[in-house]
């Protein structure tokens, strides 16, 4: 299994090839395939380090899961 950010960066270029709109169907079908199983993949990865970041914050002997605030992106950064 590739890295959590390999599979963010293809699922990325699998996007921008099927936003421009210049794919045949078939191969659309198959990179919207690929996209959906990178997109699985990831979202796992993410559960994953979520659990072991509640692992982390553990205090008294109880789970005090805090809630994770990413930062916020501003919208004339995002194209």
């Amino acid at each position: 299994m590739a890295k959590f950010e390999e599979c963010l960066q293809r699922l990325e270029k699998i996007v921008q090839e099927l936003e421009r709109g210049e794919v045949p169907l078939e191969k659309s079908l198959t990179l919207f395939e690929e996209g959906m199983q990178l997109s699985s993949a990831c979202r796992k990865e993410l559960e994953q380090a979520e659990g072991k970041v509640e692992v982390l914050l553990k205090k008294n002997g109880k789970l005090q899961a805090e809630p994770f605030e990413p930062p916020v992106e501003k919208a004339s950064n995002r194209r």
